[in-house]
């Protein structure tokens, strides 16, 4: 539906709440989700409208470990900060730092993921495409990092346990592929990194390419709060930026 024009029924599948229930996906929130299902598994509920196999629930709770804290990034330095400048402000603290989680600080994952599912739709050979982004100066999403070489533990673990619990299939061969078709193209060997395995192994669990930037979104939202915990305990954000100011050095105009 063009984004605007107004549906025929405006339909909701997701929740609605009653005097005496909570309904969500079709379930009673309170008789029969609470107390039965993890988190893990009702963020799979929500996400998708079912209750995930055992396989889907173990990888989704080992991407959003995975993915969840990488340390004094500037998505967790700019919540720091906004947190310093209003303490009472927790959700907008939150906020200032999953709008910086765009894909140069919190990875490719949906690229890659549409990458993989246009290689798997088309049939196309992942050289080819490799080869045509790097004659167009562009980028691989999903391979290099400024700090993990010669590789990204978090993939190779990833592609261990896929491999491991039998769940590799089509999407992380090719990602695989591509690996390889990166490494000749550049004529050196680029980590995979972490965006890669992810959207293979999700898509590779029947989810939709849709849903993978969500694992990586929520995972961060876990780690913020974690950083913004600590900030009212041992303040860092206005260190921060005083470190800020003396590092930046002021040029006044034409000079």
């Amino acid at each position: 539906m063009p984004i605007g024009k107004e549906p025929d029924r405006a339909v909701s599948g997701i929740a609605q709440a009653y005097p005496d229930r909570v309904e969500v996906r079709g379930r009673d929130l309170a008789g029969e989700l609470m107390g039965r299902v993890t988190f893990t598994e009702y963020f799979h509920l929500l996400l998708t409208g079912h209750e995930p196999t055992d396989e889907q629930r173990f990888f989704l709770d080992t991407l959003l470990v995975a993915i969840a804290e990488h340390g004094m990034m500037p998505t967790n330095v700019a919540a720091r900060m906004t947190f310093a400048a209003d303490p009472t402000a927790l959700q907008g603290a939150v906020a200032a730092g999953i709008l910086g989680a765009g894909p140069v600080v919190l990875g490719t994952s949906e690229e890659c993921a549409r990458l993989l599912d246009e290689l798997r739709a088309s049939g196309r050979d992942p050289a080819e495409a490799v080869a045509e982004l790097r004659e167009a100066g562009d980028k691989v999403p999903g391979f290099g990092h400024p700090v993990h070489r010669p590789v990204d533990p978090r993939a190779v673990r990833i592609l261990e346990l896929a491999d491991e619990r039998g769940v590799a299939g089509v999407h992380v061969e090719l990602a695989r592929r591509i690996e390889a078709a990166v490494a000749e193209a550049w004529g050196k060997p680029l980590p995979m990194n972490v965006s890669m395995p992810i959207a293979a192994v999700l898509l590779d669990l029947g989810y939709p390419v849709s849903t993978v930037k969500a694992v990586p979104l929520l995972a961060r939202t876990a780690g913020l709060l974690a950083h913004l915990a600590e900030e009212q305990d041992r303040p860092l954000g206005f260190y921060l930026g005083g470190k800020a100011e003396e590092a930046v050095e002021y040029e006044a105009p034409g000079g």
